[in-house]
């Protein structure tokens, strides 16, 4: 099968990194893959095989949109198209409009409920990474619809198990964007510079400088270290003693699941998407209050968020309902659901 992925930019992220595995895997079952994207650090690890067009599809602009339509409409070269984002969702559904190629989109996180997001009903499929987004987009949703979590690849690294107090690592990973919430985690930590503790952030983003700053006032910049982009994430993991996962927002976090398949204790914050994982109470999010309390259980030797891995799914378990979902597509035309 030829297949064109298209996500916005290649750089740090879940989903970027998502579908960097999803591209293996595909290739690795003998598939044509090729990535429309406007680029990226994360580029450099896509298999030999999978060709990159580089084309300005994270542009929220009609003229952007109708230019990269037009351009893949040239082409025409894919028996099928699956988009990860909302703006290349409007590029697919005009360029199957103006190609006759059938299209699928995966919906990632809770997106709002606005006409961004309008074309996933013109899909041909639509795959929801949980059922709360799929609950989350029931009005948005096309006539064939499906919940495949996304997987997770053995790890090379496993915890080494060392915990608090002998262990004082907390680490933090993902881009640095407000929906992330890593400030609750610095004002927490910022409520026990009394205790011993150091912080590594993991990852890039917009809010770095602003994080940075904080830390500063908060005074703990010293015991913070702001690491940027790394490939190396499982060996951090392993290392650590314990996840600080504070988001606001998921659509199903692969930090936690990355976290949970080397074994390392997790923080979690109470987030619908998680919840199936739990077994137990989770952290508010954004209640500094909250997290400063389960912080410092940890670092009195006590558990974190009670999390497990028994639901995780494969990467390869992952791509087989994936392509079993093209199939149904390119199969069964608009009959059934």
């Amino acid at each position: 099968m030829k297949i064109l992925h298209i996500v916005p930019e290649f750089e740090e992220g879940g989903v970027e990194r998502y579908v960097l595995q999803l591209c293996r895997e595909q290739v690795n079952n003998g598939h044509e893959i090729t990535l429309a994207t406007a680029g990226g650090k994360l580029e450099r690890f896509l298999p030999e095989r999978v060709k990159v067009l580089h084309l300005p599809v994270q542009r929220k602009n009609l003229f952007t949109v109708l230019y990269c339509a037009v351009k893949l409409s040239k082409i025409r070269a894919w028996d099928l198209i699956h988009v990860h984002s909302r703006v290349p969702a409007w590029i697919a559904w005009l360029t199957s409009s103006l190609t006759k190629i059938k299209w699928v989109a995966t919906a990632h996180a809770k997106y709002s409920l606005n006409l961004g997001i309008k074309p996933f009903k013109h899909s041909d499929g639509l795959i929801c990474v949980s059922d709360f987004v799929r609950e989350h987009l029931k009005n948005y949703l096309p006539e064939k619809s499906i919940t495949i979590p996304d997987g997770i690849g053995e790890p090379k690294q496993k915890w080494q198990g060392i915990y608090f107090p002998e262990n004082k690592k907390f680490l933090c990973v993902g881009r640095l964007t407000r929906k992330k919430a890593v400030d609750t985690v610095l004002k927490a930590l910022g409520l026990l510079k009394n205790y011993e503790w150091t912080l590594d952030i993991l990852g890039d983003g917009p809010q770095r400088g602003e994080l940075e700053n904080l830390a500063d006032e908060l005074g703990i910049k010293d015991r913070v270290k702001f690491l940027g982009f790394r490939d190396d994430v499982e060996k951090f993991m392993s290392e650590s003693a314990c996840l600080l996962f504070s988001s606001r927002e998921e659509g199903f976090s692969l930090t936690v699941r990355e976290a949970l398949a080397v074994g390392l204790p997790v923080l979690a914050s109470d987030l619908e998407p998680i919840r199936p994982l739990a077994s137990g109470a989770l952290i508010p999010a954004d209640d500094v209050g909250a997290w400063r309390g389960a912080i410092l259980k940890v670092i009195e030797g006590g558990p974190a968020s009670p999390l497990s891995a028994e639901k995780l799914i494969s990467f390869s378990e992952n791509a087989r309902q994936v392509e079993e979902f093209y199939d149904k597509i390119l199969t069964e035309g608009s009959e059934g659901s």
